[in-house]
């Protein structure tokens, strides 16, 4: 049976294609992850690689087509266009087969007629028709040691969105044409450590498997896909942001738990008084930001009114002398239902506040979503997330260190100096 194709791996294509050896020149060996024994061998000899189809004449079943797309070629006489990959957000254009010196009919190289007729299928308005498409595998050339053909690297599992006609030019004549331009999604592949299994591919080659079958070998992306439709490709689709991102249930403690009694307790405690909650939040970023080896000074507390959002201020300093400067560091204290969510829009509402130099901190006895989580690693948000799980174990840590282990003592001791922290300054005023 076949091996597995991890996103971002580098393949060695020999020209020889001898499944033999698992590694080749300090590369895996394509053809051998790709084995299938007593089958036609997988492919990448030109850009669309549709894999014969199986099955009964009424329902046949293309098991898969392998795109590879050559970056040295591109902007050439022959190839003039440029294929995008944008591996991080799951999106790839690739450029169908027809060229200048093509003299078929536009859709009808053999490239393009796959491409279309797999997009077809991944437009199914129905599970039942989805269970029929083609799942695409993409590769792309990549140079290693000085030569430009003979590795590839593998990009990832698509599902055509979009297939589009345009004119380009080409040839030795600079002459007209008219091709097919595909953008692909790429899909999320979590759940399989970014990996496909050649495995799956190999089922859908079983002429003797159904449809239905070849799906329990399938990504969890992909099943989900076949389920929903299109509908669900934005929460699918690849995002290397992910990989940062915290799932909702790892963000809360355990029910029953020492850390869910003690979340509990401070929600309640501070219910009804949230202004309060703010010292709590500032003495935990102070903790979180001096545990990771940063020079923090606390600022104040904000007052009640006009304070513009922002619930506390601090100082990081970086360096010494010439060599050294400051951030400003404005802090957001939410105190909400331990099972409560906080949303992208709040978060981007503190970091709307922030100015050049300065970076955010939000503290709660919630979680926060995931897609609050993404778009804040997408767009590159200066600002640090302190959810209720985390407010408990910094706030434990201060108890232990300065109050005998007494949670209460030490939430009790952090209200006491609140009324004289609070001011109405302006946040860069820490600066001076």
């Amino acid at each position: 049976m076949g091996g597995q194709l991890r996103v971002g791996q580098v393949f060695r294509y020999a020209s020889g294609k001898d499944p033999g050896p698992a590694v080749l020149e300090g590369h895996p060996n394509f053809h051998h992850v790709t084995h299938s024994p007593e089958l036609a061998r997988a492919l990448l000899e030109k850009g669309i690689n549709g894999m014969a189809k199986v099955g009964s004449p009424g329902r046949p079943r293309r098991p898969v087509i392998l795109i590879r797309s050559s970056p040295w070629k591109a902007g050439s006489e022959q190839t003039p266009w440029h294929d995008v990959f944008d591996m991080d957000n799951g999106h790839v254009r690739y450029f169908g087969d027809h060229k200048a010196t093509t003299t078929v009919p536009t859709g009808t190289t053999n490239g393009n007629a796959a491409l279309l007729e797999a997009f077809a299928a991944h437009q199914g308005h129905t599970p039942e028709e989805r269970e029929t498409a083609t799942p695409l595998l993409l590769f792309r050339s990549v140079s290693r040691n000085g030569k430009v053909k003979g590795h590839v690297e593998f990009c990832g599992l698509g599902i055509i969105e979009r297939a589009e006609r345009l004119v380009q030019w080409g040839g030795s004549d600079h002459a007209t044409f008219t091709n097919y331009v595909y953008d692909i999604a790429l899909i999320d592949l979590t759940d399989e450590d970014d990996k496909v299994s050649w495995e799956w591919i190999d089922s859908r080659r079983d002429a003797s498997a159904t449809d239905a079958k070849t799906l329990e070998a399938a990504p969890r992306a992909w099943r989900d896909w076949v389920k929903q439709g299109n509908s669900a490709l934005p929460r699918l689709r690849r995002r290397v942001a992910r990989a940062k991102v915290t799932k909702v249930r790892d963000q809360r403690p355990k029910p029953s738990s020492a850390d869910a009694t003690d979340l509990e307790m401070i929600y309640r405690y501070f219910d009804g008084r949230k202004h309060d909650f703010e010292a709590l939040a500032a003495a935990v970023t102070a903790r979180v930001l001096r545990g990771s080896g940063h020079s923090y000074v606390e600022g104040w507390l904000t007052r009640r009114s006009g304070d513009g959002g922002a619930d506390f201020v601090g100082r990081i300093d970086l360096g010494k002398g010439l060599a050294g400067t400051s951030l400003v560091v404005l802090g957001q204290a939410k105190c909400i239902k331990p099972d409560s969510l906080v949303s992208a829009e709040q978060i981007a509402r503190v970091v709307a506040r922030l100015r050049r130099g300065w970076i955010g901190a939000y503290v709660t006895t919630g979680a926060y979503s995931e897609p609050a989580q993404t778009e804040m690693v997408e767009d590159q948000y200066p600002i640090i997330l302190i959810n209720g799980m985390g407010l408990v174990h910094e706030l434990r840590g201060i108890a232990r260190d300065d109050h005998g282990g007494d949670l209460g003592a030490c939430i009790e001791h952090l209200l006491s100096g609140r009324e004289n922290a609070v001011t109405n300054r302006r946040p860069e005023e820490i600066l001076l």
